[in-house]
């Protein structure tokens, strides 16, 4: 018994991906390209997959929502996400802190991958940003410890929830284990899907002399 796409097929002929129609500069378009997704009301366009790989050498890949995207001196850009120091990707990032993360966006048929290394947000943004959630999302941190750990059954978490939200019923700390990160890109690539899978590929990487822009093979 088999699973079996192989017949399946997309032309993807909405858009063009053209050197003289953009910048030098990655931010630009980035900008763009979030606005459509937004403008185009795709569900939660801030959705990506972050992609680590720690000390035993084993990709692994989930989806997060990005909280802020952020252009800062010398064309730097930093990508801020948050989640739990415990998790599986926070224990990657402390053995390894490179990352990747992708966005795809299948109704403009494209995609954004951005890549570079991960350092942790201040204790002060994270406590903020930890702050400006709803209190219930605060006190599912407090329930996820370890993230991705072992539990019972969801009653379990439900019942922890419970607690939880008597203990602090007044004000829910932020827990030390669960904070920000920001990825600190140094390469991005822009994906525009083109017919018979010619597909437009422009890639920006950072070095000394600033951002270098360079177009791929489908």
């Amino acid at each position: 018994m088999a699973i079996d796409f192989s017949a399946s097929r997309l032309s993807y002929e909405k858009d063009e991906l053209i050197e003289k129609n953009i910048g030098n500069t990655p931010y630009p378009l980035l900008q763009k390209w979030m606005d459509d997704a937004t403008s185009e009301q795709i569900g939660e366009a801030y959705a990506f997959s972050l992609a680590t790989c720690g000390a035993d050498m084993r990709p692994s890949v989930r989806t997060l929502l990005m909280r802020e995207i952020n252009l800062v001196e010398d064309d730097n850009i930093q990508m801020i996400f948050y989640t739990n120091y415990d998790s599986d990707k926070g224990q990657d990032l402390a053995d390894n802190p490179f990352a990747e993360a992708l966005f795809f966006w299948h109704t403009l048929e494209r995609q954004v991958r951005a890549s570079g290394q991960v350092v942790r947000l201040s204790h002060d943004k994270s406590e903020a940003y930890y702050h400006s959630r709803p209190k219930d999302s605060q006190l599912a941190a407090w329930v996820s410890r370890p993230q991705s750990g072992v539990v019972d059954s969801r009653e379990v978490m439900q019942s922890d929830f419970i607690k939880l939200s008597e203990q602090f019923s007044e004000h829910v700390p932020k827990p030390e284990f669960w904070g920000g990160y920001c990825l600190m890109v140094d390469k991005i690539e822009f994906w525009q899907g083109r017919a018979n899978r010619m597909h437009d590929r422009i890639v920006y990487r950072k070095d000394d002399n600033g951002w270098q822009m360079m177009r791929l093979l489908p």
